[in-house]
């Protein structure tokens, strides 16, 4: 990571340390599981799904019950400790840039999460998840719609539309877009808000 990378990456996980009771309140509850529905539908029966930048453990748990193995990543130690009690096994407390799995996961669910990476450094982290995904596997990921990069509300945002969606993952090998769609956001007075929902999948 760039020195710049480093300062804000720090300053957004300082943000999620020092409010991570409040923001797991906010989010625990949204309700999610269309998307739940269209992810899992894609994965294999008892897949491994990588939750990366899990939050408040709210998918994770989701997945959990379902059946699904779940591995929870995120890089805020005051998020992993609360997701960790909530979905009643240990979370990894590590950053995107140290992501370093091979094949592992046939999912990989990133929600609200990846939009804090730079978009700079997004190319590099699409390439990392793809590698984390075994041959055929699925990723999905959500940004906030648009082309704003920069602070906003104490953390740093990389807002996409499908264009630079596309530019940051044509250089990954083997990872492809197969669908985008845009949806609005699902908590109470949020509406107005709209998010680029993306679908991918690493090529057999």
């Amino acid at each position: 990571m760039t020195k710049l990378s480093h300062k804000t990456a720090n300053k957004t996980l300082q943000y999620y340390n020092e409010t991570a009771r409040t923001f797991v309140q906010g989010t625990i509850d949204a309700d999610l599981s269309k998307l739940h529905r269209r992810f899992l539908k894609l994965l294999p029966i008892q897949a491994h799904i990588l939750d990366l930048g899990c939050g408040s453990g709210r998918d994770s748990k989701a997945f959990i019950d379902a059946g699904y193995q779940v591995t929870a990543i995120d890089g805020s130690e005051g998020c992993c400790r609360l997701a960790a009690d909530y979905i009643g096994q240990p979370v990894l407390c590590q950053t995107f840039a140290e992501l370093n799995f091979d094949a592992a996961f046939d999912g990989v669910w990133a929600c609200a999460s990846l939009l804090h990476v730079p978009y700079a450094e997004l190319t590099d982290i699409f390439g990392k998840v793809a590698r984390a995904l075994r041959p055929g596997g699925t990723l999905y990921a959500s940004f906030k719609y648009g082309d704003f990069e920069g602070q906003r509300n104490g953390r740093y945002f990389t807002d996409l539309d499908e264009e630079r969606l596309a530019a940051v993952i044509e250089p990954v090998t083997g990872l492809e877009i197969v669908e985008t769609f845009v949806t609005g956001d699902v908590r109470d007075g949020r509406g107005g808000e709209t998010w680029l929902n993306v679908i991918g999948l690493v090529k057999n």
